[in-house]
Parts: structure tokens; C-alpha cells; sequence
């Protein structure tokens, strides 16, 4: 039996929080915002962190623990670890693609692709069962669209929202850096030392989030995968951009209601697939 399941999450920021990634193209990187009616009707833009940065997160994580359990290195396809890990590109069919049939097993045995969907096999995108919210700081300007009570003192946006700098150092005329193969020093090749100074827009560690993860009709071995996958991001999640240099980290608290259909049962995805390892496999080679 399928069934139907949201969990309602809060976010705490135990980093400061960044959108973008390290390849922004531009010294100044600033944070991606929406505008937010407030309630005498004008709009206000507001620093909202995409859906899609939080789906992109919990698609890796949900790639590393099945890839631990079935041990797929060097076994499949390049675009079925691309499909895995970032949900893939449309490519021309190679081989027999991916029927009907084929499809629906595929996402018997491949739960990341049950969850998440995925594009491969030549064939129209491979729909998943996973809805995800984007996630909204509580600010004074969205606390009109927030679900959850909060009696603590409100910011607003502008107040909470800053610049961080950071500098980078081109030290190629000194003498610790490497030779060349050329010869000497490269700075006798390139010139002078350089010093790049970096700015990011990020929201501050202790704000907090709202949003949401849903599964849509789904059954209950994906049900038990993602409750792993979520479970592995509650404790050590990291939202956003630049998680190498320290952002975005966060803890996450939520809340789990079924929607439609009966309580999941109790299964453990790794008992059920383990022993299906070489089916697995073989479904992902599918996705070429």
C-alpha cells in the first residue's frame, strides 16, 4: 500500500548561510530573493533559499548511503551516476531504453530514483515521489506566511542580512611557491603578487527556517529510504552554497503526519535490497 507523508521542518542555522556556490563569476555575491506581499499589500524582497538548493542536499546524501549499501563503484554507466547523484540529463537512447516495464522496476529497486526521479535511458524524465518547500527565514517580513508559533523577538531582513569578506592571495613571486616547468619561479613568468578580496550576502548562524519534504504516494521501501536520507540531514545537513569554507550548516527538527493512505509499515530498505545487489545494478545500467 502507498501512502502519502509530509514532515513539517524547522531549520537553525549553525553557520551563516550562503546561496551561491564558489564559481559565482563575480567578486560580490549576493542572495538570491523573492518578493513577499505584507499585510498593507506592498511586496517586499526577501532572501529565500531555493527548493532546489535543499532537494540537491538530500539527493546526495540519498546516492552515498545507497551506493554504501550496494557497492556500485565502477559497476555502472556514467549517466546512471549522474541520474544518482543530480538527477541526469536527456541524452539519445543507446540501447533497448527504458520501457514501461522496465521503468517501474527501476524504481522498485532504485529508491533514490523512486524518490527523486532522475532523467536516463533515452527516454521522458523519470518522475519522483518527493515534493520539497523552499526554505523561509523567520523574519519579520514572512511571518505572515509562516505555520508555526513563535514568541521570541522578530528581526527584520535588513537588520539580519550581511557581507562577508574574504581574501585570496596570488603568491607566485615568493619562494615557497613551486618552480615551473619552465624553470624558476612562476613569478618570474606572471609578474607581481595579487591580493583578490571576495564578498558574500549570507544570513547569520541562529536564524531560523521553515519548510516542508513530501512523499507522494510512495511506498513504504521508499517511505523507510527517505526516512533515512532525512534523518542522516537532521544531523548534519548543510544548506546552501560554500560548505567547503564553513556555511551552511544547520540542525533541522520536524514534525511527520500521514496524509492519505495507512501508517507505513516497518521495513528496512537495506534488508529488502542487499540481496538484490546484482539486480540493482543491472536496473541501473538501464539508465544509458
Amino acid at each position: 500500500m502507498r501512502s502519502t507523508v509530509r514532515w513539517d521542518v524547522e531549520l537553525t542555522a549553525l553557520s551563516s548561510i550562503s546561496q551561491k556556490g564558489e564559481d559565482s563569476g563575480t567578486t560580490t555575491t549576493l542572495f538570491r530573493r523573492e518578493p513577499v506581499i505584507q499585510p498593507d499589500g506592498k511586496p517586499v524582497l526577501v532572501p529565500i533559499v531555493s527548493g532546489n538548493s535543499l532537494r540537491g542536499g538530500l539527493r546526495r546524501i540519498a546516492e552515498e548511503l545507497f551506493r554504501d549499501v550496494i557497492g556500485y563503484e565502477q559497476q555502472i554507466p556514467l549517466s546512471a551516476a549522474h541520474a544518482l547523484r543530480n538527477g541526469g540529463s536527456l541524452t539519445k537512447v543507446t540501447g533497448d531504453g527504458l520501457t514501461g516495464r522496465r521503468r517501474k522496476r527501476l524504481r522498485e529497486l532504485v529508491p533514490p530514483i523512486g524518490v527523486f526521479g532522475g532523467n536516463g535511458g533515452g527516454q521522458p524524465p523519470i518522475d519522483g515521489c518527493l515534493k520539497v518547500g523552499k526554505v523561509v527565514p523567520r523574519v519579520r517580513e514572512t511571518e505572515t506566511i509562516m505555520t508555526r508559533a513563535y514568541d521570541g523577538r522578530l528581526m527584520s531582513q535588513f537588520e539580519l542580512v550581511s557581507l562577508e569578506s574574504y581574501s585570496r592571495f596570488d603568491d607566485t613571486d615568493t619562494r615557497a611557491f613551486p618552480e615551473s616547468s619552465a624553470g624558476g619561479g612562476a613569478g618570474k613568468d606572471v609578474g607581481s603578487s595579487m591580493l583578490m578580496r571576495f564578498e558574500v550576502e549570507t544570513i547569520p548562524a541562529g536564524t531560523r527556517f521553515e519548510t516542508f519534504v513530501r512523499l507522494d504516494r510512495a511506498t513504504p521501501l521508499e517511505i523507510s529510504f527517505f526516512t533515512d536520507v532525512w534523518g542522516r540531514f537532521a544531523r548534519d545537513g548543510f544548506l546552501g552554497g560554500r560548505s567547503a569554507i564553513g556555511h551552511g550548516r544547520v540542525r533541522a527538527e520536524s514534525d511527520r503526519v500521514v496524509l492519505a493512505g495507512p501508517d507505513p509499515q516497518s521495513v528496512d530498505w537495506r534488508v529488502e535490497l542487499a540481496p538484490l545487489r546484482d539486480e540493482v545494478i543491472e536496473a541501473l545500467c538501464w539508465l544509458t
